[in-house]
């Protein structure tokens, strides 16, 4: 890992073949979390496509340890879909346990992971931002544009950084966002 970055993002599918890196990218950049260190280059985001969501789950334990060993700066992202077969982000979450636990990663440690799962893929909630509503129980229209990826990750940062309620959000992104405000809430200066 280069030493200079500080937000490590495990994704689902193959590097260049979705608009996941573009939205993950430009999110993160716009929160412009707090923790962050001002830096000069532009690897302070490193996204690591994993391919399928049990490769996803199986890379996570080493990917913590790394970020871990980095030291207190460096914060692990898990950003993948519930698909048809776990009900809601809990569940999957559950799925990750198991295989940290199965790694000997201690439940301090696994609470420094910040998830980020959509209910089947992220267009749901690219839906969602450009025109206020859409339906998690069908896949969203793919989305084609990075740039149409990149103009839904800025609205969604400017809600969360206007700590706008997300009571009218997909559920699933309810759930991510209240995790990234929980983490961002433990990552404040005391």
């Amino acid at each position: 890992m280069a030493n200079r970055t500080q937000i490590v993002c495990l994704c689902e599918g193959v590097k260049g073949a979705s608009i996941d890196e573009v939205f993950i990218n430009t999110l993160i950049k716009r929160l412009s979390p707090s923790w962050l260190r001002p830096s000069s280059g532009s690897n302070t985001i490193r996204i690591v496509p994993c391919g399928g969501r049990n490769a996803l789950i199986e890379k996570m334990p080493s990917e913590l340890r790394v970020c871990l060993t980095a030291g207190a700066d460096t914060t692990l992202m898990v950003w993948g879909d519930c698909d048809d077969n776990c009900a809601n982000g809990d569940e999957l979450k559950v799925k990750f346990q198991k295989e940290a636990d199965r790694n000997g990663i201690t439940k301090e440690q696994f609470d420094h992971v910040v998830f980020i799962f959509a209910k089947d893929r992220l267009e749901n909630w690219i839906e969602f931002l450009e025109t206020g509503k859409t339906d998690e129980t069908n896949e969203g229209p793919r989305v084609r544009y990075n740039r149409n990826a990149a103009q839904a990750a800025k609205k969604l940062a400017d809600i969360c950084k206007g700590g706008n309620p997300v009571d009218d959000m997909p559920p699933s992104l309810q759930w991510s966002c209240k995790n990234w405000r929980a983490f961002s809430d433990r990552m404040k200066p005391r």
